[in-house]
């Protein structure tokens, strides 16, 4: 159960943090490109590396990443998650499988986005 409630509040948090961020980037440069999402994926990218190699070798940190990498990262970007998954197949020698992964989760996401609005705007 601890598990859970320590991805919660890291949860929590980092959704807190991608709505200010959003807020903050929509006065600052507008609302004609998501400056907001773009902002916070690059930057959950670099924190989700950064957190990766720091806690990669140490024990009894499982709680830190699970609070971090799952939680507060998670609710500020899954993007962070993807490009980790993403660059541990191609660390590992899988380019092959990494490319389909990016390629295949791009395009069903915006698919399945498309998918989705065509089956609300149907519903509504």
């Amino acid at each position: 159960m601890v598990p859970a409630l320590l991805v919660a509040l890291g949860g929590a948090l980092g959704s807190v943090a991608r709505y200010l961020v959003n807020v903050a980037a929509a006065r600052a440069f507008g609302m004609s490109f998501p400056w907001g999402t773009f902002t916070v994926n690059v930057v959950g990218g670099f924190v989700m590396g950064l957190i990766a190699a720091m806690l990669a070798f140490r024990s009894g940190s499982q709680e830190l990443r699970v609070f971090l990498m799952t939680g507060v990262l998670g609710g500020f970007t899954t993007f962070s998650a993807f490009s980790l998954d993403a660059v541990t197949l191609w660390e590992r020698g899988d380019a092959g499988l990494a490319a389909g992964y990016v390629a295949a989760s791009v395009a069903l996401s915006i698919a399945a986005l498309f998918g989705g609005l065509a089956l609300g705007r149907a519903l509504g």
